[in-house]
């Protein structure tokens, strides 16, 4: 297999790991917690939908890979609460 092609095909299955990063924050309008995946990909489609209200034109495919990504660290570090002082 090309090297390139399996580099890809691994960082795919990296990336699938945010599927089990559950946030700390619940749903709304439900009372479980929403992985990593769900929402990043509702951020995405939020910045889609509302690109039209941007103070200036954007790059929106930059914009959702920049959503779709942004959370992949936490395969890593976890999610940690944004005023949680102790983990910090």
């Amino acid at each position: 297999m090309d090297q390139r092609l399996q580099q890809q095909l691994d960082f795919i299955l990296e990336v699938d790991k945010v599927k089990n990063i559950f946030r700390q924050t619940h749903l709304s309008g439900g009372g479980r917690r929403e992985n990593d995946a769900e929402h990043s990909w509702h951020m995405a489609l939020m910045a889609y939908l509302l690109r039209e209200y941007a103070n200036e034109s954007v790059d929106i495919a930059k914009v959702m890979v920049m959503c779709l990504i942004h959370d992949i660290v936490e395969i890593e570090a976890g999610d940690t609460y944004a005023y949680d002082e102790e983990a910090k």
